[in-house]
């Protein structure tokens, strides 16, 4: 494993300055690490606070660029503006990633950066993941494609050199709990959160999505975890959820599947 590492960071050798955009998961934290190691204070985390991230990953990301003593810059702005975005169509990774590509090359331009990369791995590149051709439109480049790192790889790299979220679950925005053709509201985007963190709290389950559909709840959750749900755990949750704002509450007897919901949408 430790080849692959000097593989990846080898691969920054004869970048002048980089900028990483750092999610907040395990991917981009190994590239940030990587970069960190050859460049040293070249290198830069940033990180888009774009309202449809999780106050949790933004915690993560910060813990992330401590533990590797890489210096971090948050970039603010609202996706919610972006009216693309908000129709919230099959498109809407593509909007999200076009417009985080533009904010990272002005922003790289003041900081005199030649160099944008992410964590994108060759799993991703299995999926549909319309986000990947909008940063590959902008020039941003995935040191982990280019160096044939799988996920499993990356969470071995990342579990060897000591970073703490080598085995944290992987995520997406709040966004992707909404089915296509529903609009993105904060107001929806809210009670997600606030009903993923009650969940959380009440089961000890790490891997959660709290779906919304139409204001109904759907909670998904890996099939092996399912038998956490008693009916009081349960009547809790939802007491919780609808005091939220949530209409109705079930738990999906199907269990945790990335990209589920927009396979029902409208």
């Amino acid at each position: 494993m430790m080849e692959k590492l000097h593989e990846l960071e080898n691969w920054f050798e004869d970048k002048h300055k980089v900028f990483i955009a750092l999610s907040g998961g395990v991917d981009s934290a190994l590239v940030a690490y990587a970069a960190y190691q050859k460049l040293g204070n070249h290198a830069i985390a940033v990180t888009a606070d774009y309202k449809t991230l999780s106050a949790e990953e933004l915690r993560t990301a910060k813990q992330i660029c401590f533990e590797i003593g890489i210096e971090h810059i948050l970039l603010d702005y609202d996706e919610l503006e972006n009216p693309d975005f908000t129709k919230n169509d099959s498109s809407r990774c593509f909007y999200c990633r076009l417009e985080l590509g533009d904010h990272l090359i002005e922003l790289a331009k003041k900081h005199d950066v030649q160099t944008i990369v992410d964590g994108t791995n060759l799993d991703d590149l299995g999926d549909f993941r319309p986000g990947i051709k909008a940063l590959k439109q902008n020039g941003i480049k995935s040191p982990l494609v280019e160096t044939n790192f799988f996920k499993s790889q990356i969470r071995n790299v990342a579990k060897s050199i000591g970073l703490s979220i080598f085995d944290k679950p992987s995520n997406s925005c709040l966004a992707s709990r909404i089915p296509w053709g529903q609009q993105v509201t904060a107001e929806k985007l809210t009670r997600i959160e606030l009903g993923e963190i009650f969940v959380k709290q009440l089961t000890n389950v790490k891997q959660i999505r709290v779906r919304d559909n139409y204001g109904s709840a759907k909670i998904e959750v890996d099939k092996n975890m399912l038998s956490v749900f008693s009916n009081e755990i349960l009547k809790q949750i939802t007491e919780k959820l609808i005091l939220i704002g949530f209409s109705t509450v079930e738990i999906d007897p199907e269990g945790y599947k990335p990209g589920k919901i927009n396979m029902i949408a409208d």
